[in-house]
Formats: structure tokens, C-alpha cells, sequence
């Protein structure tokens, strides 16, 4: 599966009123800005992020098929571990493997446990190719 991370503005201005199906964002302008479009390409899971002062990005929503689960509590994006190598942020939707967002989805739940049920299911979406078997 495809997955990506969409820019969904300033976190100071935004975060505060973040809730399910939300389609636009306050830019620093003041102007509501649309969120950008998943690529017709990505089937998997969406994660919405904010910027905090510093360049600092963290993850705020999750969305998987039906669900759209703002998060309680934001999650600092590390891009070689949340994007990959040679991924970076911007204006357009950051297409990522199923690896990563495993990874990310991990430290999501780890940070929102009360949320986990719900985030569980975006999860069991899609498996990662490739993992080590058990024994």
C-alpha cells in the first residue's frame, strides 16, 4: 500500500480546533487554506501534520479508510524513521511505504494510548512486507 503525510498548517493556530473531517486549515496569513489532495495513487493511511515554531513537524490526525481520528496529543515526525531517507516536508502530500508508517503508527499509539483501539484499526489496514517471521 501507499500512505502519506499532508501539511495541514501552523500548529499554535490550528491544532486547538483540529477535529474529524476537517478540510482546510488557518494559514499564518489569516486565510483558510484547503488541505492538499491525496494523490490519486495512495490507498493507505493518511496522517495530517502540523509546524511548531523551530521547523519542528508533528503528526495531529489520522485517517484510514472510514475513520478520522484527531489525535490528543501531537507526535514529534523524525523524516529518516517517519519518511524515509531523502523524504522531506512541503506544500505537496509526502508518499510513504508501509514500513514507515508502521513505525509511525507505533509511535502514535504510544503517545495517545487512550486512542489506541481506534488507531488499531488504521494499523491492521495493511501489513509490512518483508518482516522477520516469529520463531
Amino acid at each position: 500500500m501507499r500512505h502519506c503525510l499532508l501539511y495541514a498548517g501552523g500548529f499554535e493556530r490550528n491544532f486547538p480546533t483540529l477535529k474529524a473531517g476537517a478540510n482546510s486549515f488557518e494559514g499564518s496569513d489569516g486565510a483558510t487554506h484547503s488541505l492538499p489532495e491525496v494523490p490519486a495513487d495512495v490507498d493507505g493511511v493518511r496522517v495530517s501534520y502540523m509546524e511548531k515554531p523551530g521547523k519542528k513537524f508533528v503528526a495531529v490526525r489520522v485517517q484510514s479508510g472510514k475513520n478520522d481520528i484527531p489525535l490528543k496529543n501531537e507526535v514529534l515526525l523524525d523524516p529518516p524513521t517517519h519518511m524515509g531517507y531523502g523524504k522531506r516536508f512541503g506544500p505537496e502530500p509526502t508518499v510513504i511505504d508501509d514500513e514507515a508508517m508502521s513505525v509511525l503508527l507505533a509511535d502514535i499509539m504510544a503517545k495517545n494510548p487512550d486512542q489506541k483501539m481506534q488507531l488499531a484499526n488504521a494499523r491492521a489496514s495493511f501489513s509490512v512486507t518483508g518482516a522477520k517471521k516469529k520463531g
